[in-house]
């Protein structure tokens, strides 16, 4: 029997009602939003299908309180990325089998890649070891970058502690305090690590006053000009120190603004699509959205891992 002939593996009329949706769907985004709107003007369409004009607020909005704490709506979202990831490793280790299931292989995928990665970098010794920390912030980071992209996160709205109607979920990398908070615990395994593997011989690289007062030696042994010179590096070499700490210091605000900066323009971008076009201009947006939450996740976990290797490497003085 001869096969029916089909546009990409479908029939016809399937083909023909698809493309006819999605121009379906590409008009009414043109005429419910702003760029339509201004085009065409107002065409009659019900205002569930109108592009409401975006607003960006960054503070965020409480929604209750706890025993005296505000409960914002990042905070739910943190909560519901907690979960999602929960259940994910759950079910992915549940009944883990020699010849896995399609949802066993993709965790495994997934932390075999976090692994080797720590492992290319860190060596297998220190990777291992780096591999929580570092994994658990990528993990973090990637879906609650990609849990603002979902339908209904940004749009629903209840009333709020101060009787305001207020957005139920919001992106957690938007809030400033989350990427502050893992910016501060990476800070804090960094020089953790670097003092547990290295002890005192760590703050050499802030202190490192070895050949200022050796300068002071060889000038009081009559060697002046050997003397000048030890003085001379020595101060570099103090002055260098003091680059260093405050390198660890100004790390966190990097951190902080990098995610932040990132994860809110993202979002103030795809609001502004959905206003000028909805579906029609916002949908390839969400897909550079879906990159740019990888890439910030990448970032995030890399930059951690590299400053961890970089504090158990002994200093130059040490070598």
């Amino acid at each position: 029997m001869a096969k029916k002939k089909g546009c990409m593996g479908c029939s016809f009329p399937v083909a023909i009602v698809v493309v006819l949706a999605i121009l379906g769907v590409g008009v009414i985004s043109l005429l419910g939003g702003a760029l339509g709107n201004a085009l065409l003007g107002d065409v009659g369409l019900p205002s569930w299908l109108l592009a409401q004009s975006p607003e960006v607020h960054l503070p965020t909005d409480v929604i209750f309180h706890f025993l005296g704490f505000p409960i914002t709506n990042t905070i739910i979202t943190a909560w519901i990325t907690i979960i999602v990831l929960l259940t994910i490793f759950y079910f992915g280790t549940r009944s883990m089998k020699l010849i896995p299931s399609r949802f066993q292989t993709a965790v495994e995928f997934v932390i075999d890649y976090l692994l080797t990665f720590c492992e290319d970098i860190a060596g297998k010794k220190y990777g291992r070891k780096f591999f929580v920390i570092v994994a658990t912030i990528f993990l973090f980071v990637i879906t609650n970058s990609w849990i603002g992209l979902v339908p209904g996160v940004g749009t629903i709205l209840v009333e709020g502690a101060d009787g305001h109607m207020v957005h139920l979920f919001r992106p957690v990398n938007t809030d400033i305090n989350l990427p502050l908070a893992l910016a501060i615990i990476s800070f804090i395994f960094v020089e953790y690590w670097g003092i547990k593997t290295l002890r005192l011989g760590y703050f050499k690289k802030f202190l490192n006053t070895h050949r200022f007062f050796q300068g002071f030696k060889e000038l009081f042994s009559g060697k002046i000009k050997q003397a000048m010179g030890s003085l001379f590096n020595g101060a570099i070499d103090i002055f260098i120190g003091l680059l260093e700490a405050l390198s660890e210091v100004v790390r966190i605000v990097s951190f902080t603004f990098r995610l932040f900066g990132n994860m809110t323009g993202g979002e103030i971008l795809l609001l502004m699509m959905v206003f000028l076009a909805p579906f029609l201009l916002a949908i390839p947006f969400y897909g550079l959205e879906l990159l740019v939450g990888f890439i910030q996740a990448l970032i995030f976990a890399g930059l951690t891992l590299v400053f961890a290797t970089i504090a158990i490497t002994p200093s130059h003085s040490d070598e």
